[in-house]
């Protein structure tokens, strides 16, 4: 008699788990005056929902004299069962309920390797703290400028391209190319003053095969007088080296390699600790804008959104750049 009800377990619409509810609390109050108080129903509901299961099913669940219930033989095989779907889901309720109150479990994240490096290993154990049954798993496998459905957060990092996918962003902030070279190179090299002057020093180019080696840079400040133009392009031809690579930039830059363009969130902390001094201020390379993207679907599990609320509290989640804005400060104190 079990198989013969198995299947009605599978795919159980709510107003069927509802009188599978209500049919157990007539059985265990031996009434359904008693189920009704108990599940504070009218006694025409509890009525209506035992008669639907009947209904349903073809068979009658309980037999009714005037004095008492007693429950037939497909009743109680039936009543096996749904004690059985009711507690599992119970068992999921809680667990569903626990992990709304406290969010736990593993947050695969995606993140270009020099941002990583440079910020957020710097704020991620203040997320661990906050949120301690979150597990972060981490990978760098180099820039990206589309989200990667396989992760619950992209970081992306983009300059002038446009967004792409099906996926929702949030920008995080920008961070701008600034030129800078190590002091020790700048005692012996000279600091350039005008951005023609790049010409004469060495440095790392970015790494573009097959095409000539040059930087656009842009003034920060418009100049009033008109004299200079906002837009340059400088060849750097006497470049030593040329690579994409961010932390193979800085390590070159700081170890004298020459003057370099590196994105102001890598190069903040080099500067103010004067490792780095920072070259032609009022000029500046491309920028880049930092996003956190996340897969376009309606329900995001409750730790994705922990995460991503907490990258735009870190990194600001406005179209500016907080690096930047840092050094300016520190340079207009000094």
């Amino acid at each position: 008699m079990a198989m013969l009800y198995s299947y009605q377990w599978n795919n159980l619409p709510m107003d069927q788990l509802r009188c599978l509810r209500v049919f157990n609390q007539v059985v265990s109050q031996g009434s359904f005056a008693g189920a009704a108080r108990t599940l504070d129903l009218a006694p025409a509901v509890v009525t209506r929902c035992v008669a639907e299961l009947e209904a349903h099913l073809g068979a009658r669940l309980l037999n009714r004299t005037t004095r008492r219930l007693a429950l037939t033989e497909v009743g109680e095989t039936y009543l096996a069962g749904a004690r059985e779907v009711l507690a599992q889901l119970d068992a999921h309720d809680a667990m569903a309920g626990a992990a709304v109150r406290e969010p736990a479990g593993t947050l695969r994240v995606v993140c270009p390797p020099a941002f990583a490096v440079h910020q957020l290993a710097l704020v991620l154990p203040l997320f661990s703290a906050r949120y301690p049954r979150i597990a972060v798993e981490l990978s760098l496998p180099g820039p990206l400028d589309s989200a990667d459905s396989a992760f619950d957060v992209s970081v992306l990092s983009l300059g002038s391209q446009e967004l792409q996918g099906e996926f929702v962003a949030r920008p995080l902030a920008c961070s701008t190319f600034i030129l800078c070279a190590s002091p020790d190179y700048l005692r012996r090299c000279g600091i350039p003053e005008v951005p023609e002057a790049l010409i004469h020093h060495a440095g790392v180019a970015p790494a573009v095969s097959g095409q000539r080696k040059e930087i656009m840079l842009y003034r920060r400040v418009p100049d009033v007088s008109m004299t200079t133009p906002a837009m340059v392009s400088v060849p750097v031809a006497s470049a030593s080296f040329a690579t994409h690579h961010i932390d193979m930039t800085l390590a070159l830059a700081l170890a004298g390699a020459g003057v370099v363009g590196l994105p102001s969130f890598a190069a903040e902390r080099a500067i103010r600790q004067g490792q780095l001094q920072q070259v032609l201020p009022d000029w500046r390379g491309t920028v880049l804008r930092l996003f956190a993207a996340v897969p376009a679907r309606q329900h995001l599990p409750a730790r994705t959104r922990l995460f991503v609320d907490f990258l735009l509290e870190r990194f600001g989640g406005e179209d500016r750049d907080p690096w930047l804005a840092r050094l300016m400060s520190s340079d207009a104190l000094s």
